[in-house]
């Protein structure tokens, strides 16, 4: 996982000041910003520790050269940026700060091994490393895995991961989608048949669990299982044999099962829709997938790597999607999870073809859901009712504090977001008492 990194950024212009601010704070690490040398000045006499610095060579109030050798004097390690160009493109500025600050944006959770390069699970959220963990805890485990989340959150991929991060990685895995099939015909897709077996069985035929003896089964979506089949696979669970269909021969076959459904199996066992004894024998070592909603710091790591993916296949290559676009994107819900978001990747390879993605290249309801900038949600009223004007004064508050953070503590750039005289922020400021976090520093400007 990527370390947060803290970034002295010194930049007189507050457009530019706020579009660097945001590209790091969108990677994950923390801007400390400041509006000239003497600011800058103040920030080197703390106990901060900076890992890069990112200023301006021309700044109201003196010599840049003279703060660029105080900076690296203090933090000898650290690397320094002189900011000449402020029409520098997202691409250009990671290019920049990408040997101080990030690193390869991919988690292989089976890197002991060159056969496990090829699988590569891409996150950083505390919610996927968690996965990442248990993964590697059960992958040589032989009990069965149950698998949930909802569809297109990569389920099938956990699998293979949990399969090549085993002792069996060297043997077959083997997939099959219970929903896909239908009934009649899945029986003999799952154990196989003999020839004239029925109408059609021209041959004998392998089934999936005899073609995984060895290896790992997985079996998608088996809430879908009809019970004449749930009972069938429950006993290929228990005693490791079945009969293909139309046989009486017992074939007898070492397979680690992992399972996964988007429903809600215990339910489906209230209802009587699944067999509660099969359901026990899956859920041995349950895995819940996160949805991409619930991991958005993954986003952006995400459509990296999708563009990146589609670029190697086109003469036209996209560059990567704008800022602005980025934080329409972050605040969608993403219902069909990383499969939509990569289907989005694909089609705006094909219809933008090349250069940043801008908000207006966006379909339509990826934008529909980002609030206006005026709007707010607004608080539950209580049965009791509230007090009006104590309730528009804590959420003053909250809005004042959220600007004041999300600027460390920069009054200037506060009242640029709130569209406020710097005046009546500070006296607001003052009149209420606001104070920064612990771990936020106050520059007093």
């Amino acid at each position: 996982m990527i370390s947060a990194k803290r970034i002295l950024v010194v930049e007189a212009d507050s457009s530019f000041r706020t579009a660097l601010f945001r590209f790091f704070q969108r990677k994950g690490h923390q801007a400390v910003t400041a509006i000239s040398i003497s600011e800058a000045k103040k920030l080197l006499q703390t106990d901060i520790e900076f890992h890069l610095g990112m200023i301006s060579t021309k700044l109201p109030d003196g010599d840049s050269q003279e703060l660029m050798q105080i900076f690296k004097s203090k933090f000898s390690s650290a690397g320094l940026v002189a900011i000449e160009n402020k029409n520098m493109s997202l691409e250009e500025m990671e290019r920049l700060t990408s040997a101080y600050l990030f690193t390869e944006p991919v988690v292989s959770i089976a890197q002991k091994s060159p056969a496990h390069k090829l699988l590569q699970v891409i996150g950083e959220s505390d919610s996927i490393r968690e996965v990442f963990t248990l993964v590697e805890k059960v992958a040589d485990s032989e009990s069965t895995v149950l698998i949930t989340g909802e569809s297109g959150t990569g389920k099938e991929l956990i699998a293979r991961a949990i399969h090549q991060a085993s002792s069996r990685k060297d043997e077959a895995f083997v997939a099959i989608n219970c929903g896909a099939i239908p009934t009649e015909l899945l029986e003999s897709e799952l154990f196989g048949h003999i020839k004239g077996a029925f109408t059609g069985a021209i041959q004998n035929r392998v089934g999936r669990f005899e073609l995984a003896d060895g290896g790992t089964l997985f079996l998608d979506e088996i809430g879908d299982l009809a019970p004449s089949l749930q009972v069938k696979i429950l006993r290929a669970l228990q005693e490791k044999a079945f009969e293909p269909v139309g046989s009486t021969k017992t074939l007898h076959v070492d397979v680690r099962l992992i399972a996964a459904t988007n429903v809600n199996l215990e339910k489906a066992v209230e209802e009587n829709k699944f067999r509660e004894d099969l359901y026990y024998r899956l859920n041995v070592i349950p895995l819940q997938i996160p949805s991409l909603r619930e991991r958005k710091t993954d986003i952006p790591i995400l459509l990296r790597h999708f563009v990146e993916k589609f670029a190697k296949t086109r003469k036209k290559k996209l560059t990567g999607f704008s800022s602005d676009a980025m934080d329409y994107l972050v605040q969608y819900q993403w219902p069909g999870n990383i499969r939509e978001l990569e289907n989005l990747v694909e089609r705006m390879s094909i219809l933008k073809g090349e250069g940043s993605v801008e908000v207006l290249d966006l379909p339509t309801k990826y934008r529909a859901e980002v609030k206006n900038e005026n709007s707010f949600d607004l608080m539950d009223l209580p049965e009791s009712g509230l007090d009006f004007n104590s309730a528009v004064d804590a959420y003053e508050n909250a809005l004042i504090l959220r600007a004041l953070e999300k600027t460390g503590w920069n009054r200037n750039q506060a009242a640029l977001l709130l569209k406020l005289n710097r005046t009546t922020l500070v006296e607001k400021i003052k009149k209420k008492g606001l104070k920064p976090s612990n771990d936020m520093i106050d520059l007093g400007n």
